[in-house]
């Protein structure tokens, strides 16, 4: 027997469920911007200051590339230890291939999903990664996740969600699109992008 597919009336209620449970709303004031050279010159006298600078800061560049982007959002990788294979996504480069090649994942199982992101320039504050879910167009989720503040430095950063686990049963099965943006607290919009994801019954369905 073919599985039936969801009505809007059924994704609606999935939706307003979601948005009930949702207690992942940022609240959260930004501190003032000061610019990583500032941060540096504080205190020069102070040699135990910059030591515990340094620390705090990492390993800063010695030289960047002055056309990149302070923030260079480079890697999503969806994490699940059930899965016969990994999911990730190479954000440096095109993007509208993501659309055309969903990842799949088996109801019920639990993952995580984590993004890796460069710091190039000056500390970039309130950096969050924001997600929205849609299914056959209808907004079912959305999620806003506080990353932090960062400093620039040689290595990536990377923040990973908590755990979460895919939704079973005939109705969540079938295909969703998620809208994914990396901004921070002056509503800077440091990456945007979709990318699908398929709810299987089996890996192999």
């Amino acid at each position: 027997m073919a599985e039936q597919e969801p009505t809007a009336e059924q994704l609606a209620a999935i939706a307003a469920e979601n948005q009930a449970e949702d207690q992942s709303s940022v609240n959260y004031k930004p501190p003032p911007q000061v610019s990583i050279q500032k941060l540096q010159d504080l205190d020069k006298e102070d040699e135990s200051l910059q030591k515990y600078k340094q620390t705090l800061l990492g390993e800063i560049p010695a030289s960047v590339d002055p056309d990149a982007p302070n923030v260079q959002v480079t890697r999503l990788t969806l994490m699940c230890e059930a899965a016969p294979q990994p999911f990730i996504l190479d954000l440096s480069g095109e993007l509208d291939s993501f659309k055309k090649n969903p990842f799949v994942l088996k109801e019920d199982v639990e993952y995580r999903i984590k993004i890796n992101f460069k710091v190039n320039k000056d500390i970039v504050s309130g950096l969050k990664y924001c997600q929205a879910t849609y299914r056959k167009g209808i907004l079912i989720d959305k999620t806003d996740y506080m990353v932090g503040s960062y400093g620039p430095q040689k290595d990536e950063h990377e923040f990973i969600t908590p755990l979460e686990e895919t939704p079973k049963g005939i109705i969540a099965r079938g295909g969703y699109t998620i809208k994914s943006k990396f901004m921070d607290d002056d509503k800077n919009n440091h990456l945007s992008w979709e990318w699908c994801l398929s709810i299987k019954k089996d890996w192999k369905d």
